[in-house]
């Protein structure tokens, strides 16, 4: 039986990891793989999922989660070995990725033949500022989609949440809307019981044009939770997106899952049986905005303790 794979697409921050959550939560048995390709060298998404290590990692509910180290062709050939075999595949792509590059690799006729393409989700921000319609990167995202889910829905208002969607559907007129607050999403969507895998028409390879940059920061010991929020503050406009974990000096026995989308920054305790492991954070920028050293220099001074 060939295994119907949903590429997840989004531009950064938009909550794809959160419906690819859900989605594995919602499995019911049924094996999913779930394939994370995250930006940057600190991989937050793969663990977000499920705590993945060395690559693979088998949740109890049957499903798995691997992130995608190398070629995404190699990567599905070794998911489609295993035994027992996935029956179905949820790619979730970086925020930074044009999805016409990965549909086009998902057309290789050998696997094309035992994991169609079955639905391209495309997850967008409600929130999200209106100059991001014109954004190429975004239009190649909503574009390539037969879903398009519109997430947090619950930080707009309803006239504005009704004229998001209208702007969406008139950029993609043959994709399905559906409002995703919090991840939910109806899975007959996405995996329906009869295959309808088609091939795709994907426009000329474009030459790849480096837009985003990403730099980490790390720290093994606790960092001040204030002086934290204080750099964010400073940092934000310059940043497009930032995500990580937090080990604090006023919650020492617990961490905070940071998360920088849209201008909007959050932090949420993190409620898993776990050893703090540290500091780790993410931050995504346009090229030329902000440099490693600035990060550096401003979590140093807010922290108190050397990068590493």
């Amino acid at each position: 039986m060939p295994v119907p794979i949903l590429l997840v697409t989004g531009f950064l921050g938009a909550g794809k990891t959160t419906l690819v959550n859900r989605i594995l939560q919602q499995a019911d048995g049924r094996r999913i793989a779930a394939v994370v390709n995250d930006f940057g060298a600190i991989n937050i998404d793969a663990e977000l999922i499920a705590g993945a290590e060395d690559g693979v990692v088998s949740l109890a509910n049957g499903c798995i989660c691997c992130s995608l180290e190398g070629d995404l062709l190699r990567t599905l050939s070794n998911l489609l070995r295993r035994t027992p075999r996935p029956e179905a595949i949820v790619i979730e792509t970086s925020g930074v990725a044009d999805p016409e590059d990965i549909i086009r690799n998902l057309m290789d006729p050998v696997i094309w033949r035992e994991a169609p393409l079955e639905t391209v989700l495309c997850v967008v921000d409600a929130a999200a500022p209106e100059a991001l319609l014109d954004d190429p990167l975004f239009l190649s995202q909503l574009r390539a989609a037969d879903l398009l889910a519109v997430s947090k829905g619950d930080l707009v208002d309803k006239a504005s949440l009704d004229e998001r969607c209208r702007s969406l559907s008139q950029i993609n007129r043959r994709a399905t809307l559906v409002e995703a607050t919090g991840g939910d999403f109806p899975l007959d969507l996405v995996f329906p019981e009869v295959g309808t895998a088609r091939e795709r028409t994907t426009r000329p390879k474009r030459p790849s044009i480096d837009r985003f940059e990403s730099f980490n920061w790390t720290s093994g010991a606790p960092i001040s939770l204030a002086g934290f929020q204080q750099v964010v503050g400073r940092l934000a406009p310059r940043l497009v997106r930032a995500k990580g974990f937090l080990d604090t000096i006023e919650k020492p026995d617990g961490r905070y899952l940071f998360q920088l989308a849209g201008g909007r920054a959050t932090l949420a305790p993190l409620d898993r049986d776990e050893p703090a492991r540290g500091t780790r954070i993410v931050f995504i920028a346009e090229i030329g905005r902000i440099t490693q050293v600035d990060i550096d220099d401003a979590m140093i001074r807010a922290s108190g303790h050397q990068a590493k």
